[in-house]
């Protein structure tokens, strides 16, 4: 049931990665735990190194006496449904532009909203 929880936590951690910049338009703190939780995920992508969640998910696996698994958290759950031919460098760099161009258009449309927000406080005067 523990690895089952890290198992969520990371699929979470994802997401969270991938998408939290859109938090930011209701939390304006959101960006102080994202933008580090989007440069982890891009550097695991990039470097090929293994997640310490997926670490964590196996070793608890093995001790409940289930085994592990030897690959990585995106390639045992989700790249199967993507990317059936297998996990190559070239799909985790595109995996790692996907992170930096997704928040880095995210946060861009919050730049130009709070710009023109700001804008049409000043024309309103």
């Amino acid at each position: 049931m523990a690895a089952d929880c890290v198992l969520l936590l990371h699929l979470a951690f994802i997401l969270f990665a991938l998408l939290g910049a859109a938090m930011a338009a209701r939390w304006r703190w959101i960006p102080l735990v994202h933008l580090p939780a989007a440069a982890w995920g891009f550097f695991v992508e990039l470097t090929g190194r293994s997640c310490p969640l997926t670490d964590l998910e196996n070793h608890l696996r093995i001790k409940a006496g289930l085994s592990g698994y030897s690959d990585s958290f995106i390639e045992h759950y989700l790249l199967a449904i993507i990317y059936p031919a297998g996990l190559t460098r070239e799909i985790q760099f595109a995996l790692a532009a996907v992170v930096i161009v997704v928040n880095i258009a995210i946060y861009g449309w919050l730049l130009v909203r709070k710009r023109d927000s700001h804008w049409d406080s000043k024309t309103n005067k």
